[in-house]
């Protein structure tokens, strides 16, 4: 089995458009949310998002391509391109056919169905659509136009398992390139939810918070007063390559895939299993797949989406998985970013990344009182960045369905 490094990241995201602005707010605890610019919220339960901030598409892709793709794809493009001039490649000096895409989205064109369907009823019946709206709608469109603009002949796919999309996707392109099966791939994933439908569907489903009055601090992981997510947008890509291949072109690594761990709650339509099985199990597979034990992860970036039920049932797997509180520092970064959907994982995988090259882990903001029965069993990281040096970190991700996804990234060494 081949070894996996890391060679390039960008990040797309509502508290920084840039890997190095990205990094900065994390380590600083700064929040993306605020009310509510895309449409007029004002008869939604829910009037505020962790939107991107001062985004012009136009800054980084001509107009006549924009127009062909939704917001998810964009934000996918973006960050993409970011990440391979992170990761210093010359597609013209490699063998594209060697070379993948696998990308994640949860929800794909949202934006887009949600204006043609509008436009229609709004019309005499006719049906005028536009030429775009089936490319710009589908999920899978964004590892297409990606593989389409280098010419990528590699692997090509789309994973979708709701909200652990994103991580799905990177053991999917760390276990293809482990199996010889490619060079190179290009993975992470984009999410553009913050739509009428997007807002209003989880709203109907309980699963946002609506503290309107103080947005800033409304998504509050494990605090007694959490009261659900925050909805975010953004993008996340990771430049994934064999050491080999990495090493012969002289790349500049950053970091190691060590492992990945999938499985399933089998338990409910959208809650997580009360004890949280998935969650235990996914953690056990990846820690395998790494060939480590607990005690050897420094941190662990949670799931923790600020719902009662979600944050409850995950702290209970932790407690199965790690025994030894001392070592551990948590933190969930959703506290800042919102929750990104199919996004989340590869913005929270460059989350456990940067915490792996500077040594800082990020804070968990907004929590104030840890539910009584989990206060005491690890650090948190509340309120501000710790510095600790950081060999391995855990990413966890679940999503609608019961999937479970989690990721371990660890320290490269020759």
């Amino acid at each position: 089995m081949k070894r996996v490094v890391i060679t390039g990241m960008g990040a797309l995201t509502p508290i920084g458009n840039n890997l190095k602005d990205f990094c900065a707010a994390l380590e600083n605890g700064v929040s993306g949310a605020a009310p509510i610019t895309k449409f007029d919220a004002s008869k939604f339960k829910t009037r505020f998002a962790c939107e991107l901030k001062n985004f012009d598409p136009l800054s980084f892709i001509e107009k006549s391509e924009a127009r062909k793709y939704d917001l998810f794809t964009q934000y996918a493009v973006i960050s993409t391109e970011e990440a391979i001039k992170h990761a210093q490649i010359d597609f013209n000096k490699l063998n594209r056919n060697r070379i993948g895409v696998i990308w994640g989205s949860g929800n794909g064109g949202i934006g887009t169905f949600e204006t043609q369907v509008a436009e229609f009823e709004k019309g005499d019946g006719t049906p005028h659509f536009n030429p775009f709206f089936i490319p710009k709608m589908i999920v899978d469109i964004a590892s297409g136009i990606i593989s389409i603009k280098h010419g990528l002949r590699g692997v090509n796919f789309t994973t979708v398992s709701a909200c652990a999309t994103s991580n799905t996707a990177i053991i999917d392109a760390f276990n293809y390139i482990k199996w010889g099966k490619a060079d190179m791939i290009i993975t992470g994933g984009s999410e553009a939810p913050i739509t009428k439908s997007g807002m209003g569907g989880f709203n109907a489903a309980k699963a946002l918070s609506t503290y309107n009055d103080d947005p800033a601090k409304a998504s509050r992981p494990f605090d007694v007063k959490r009261n659900g997510f925050v909805m975010g947008e953004g993008s996340g890509t990771l430049i994934l390559e064999s050491l080999e291949h990495a090493l012969e072109r002289g790349a500049p690594i950053i970091a190691e895939v060590a492992g990945g761990g999938m499985a399933a709650d089998a338990y409910h339509l959208t809650g997580t299993h009360p004890e949280g099985e998935g969650a235990y199990l996914g953690m056990l597979e990846a820690m395998s797949d790494a060939g480590i034990s607990a005690s050897d992860i420094d941190y662990l970036n949670v799931h923790a989406t600020s719902t009662p039920l979600g944050d409850s049932s995950e702290l209970k797997a932790v407690q199965r998985v790690f025994t030894d509180k001392s070592k551990l520092h948590i933190s969930a970064t959703k506290s800042m970013t919102g929750h990104l959907l199919g996004a989340a994982g590869a913005v929270e995988a460059i989350a456990c990344v940067n915490a792996i090259v500077n040594g800082i882990i990020p804070p968990t903001i907004n929590t104030e009182n840890v539910q009584p029965e989990f206060a005491d069993a690890y650090d948190y990281t509340l309120g501000k960045a710790v510095r600790k040096n950081v060999n391995y970190a855990m990413s966890n991700t679940f999503g609608f369905g019961g999937h479970i996804a989690t990721t371990v990234f660890k320290k490269y060494e020759p």
